[in-house]
């Protein structure tokens, strides 16, 4: 009688470690499943809009110069979730990258500087 109450330890040990085996099973496809590109397949423009508007009106002027790799590091590090992105988004910046209106047509205007005058004579009364 008392074999029916109590389980055997040979019966709830396969049971312990088929439990143990499907739950890291399910941990591991819930991390795969995570792990995907929400970027892939979107334009750099569409990527530009759903990341960086929030912070930045316009594209133009955030690359200020800089290289294309250097910016795709930053970005990489910062922003982006893969170096493709990273990439797609520097390049894109660096071709939008103008410079202010006006600023591209004349050299900037120099101060007028002030002729010097010879001091007055001094006469005497």
């Amino acid at each position: 009688m008392r074999s029916l109450i109590r389980p055997r330890r040979e019966v709830i040990a396969p049971l312990v470690i088929l439990g143990t085996i499907a739950a890291a099973g399910v941990m591991l496809t819930a991390s795969f499943a995570s792990a995907q590109n929400l970027d892939a397949g979107k334009s750099v423009e569409k990527l530009f809009a759903d990341g960086c508007t929030t912070c930045h009106r316009s594209p133009r002027g955030l690359a200020k110069g800089r290289y294309s790799l250097t910016l795709s590091w930053f970005l990489q590090d910062h922003y982006s979730t893969s170096s493709d992105t990273a990439k797609a988004l520097a390049a894109y910046l660096v071709s939008v990258d103008t410079p202010p209106p006006g600023a591209a047509g004349a050299p900037a205007k120099k101060p007028a500087r002030s002729k010097s005058r010879p001091p007055k004579p001094v006469t005497s009364q």
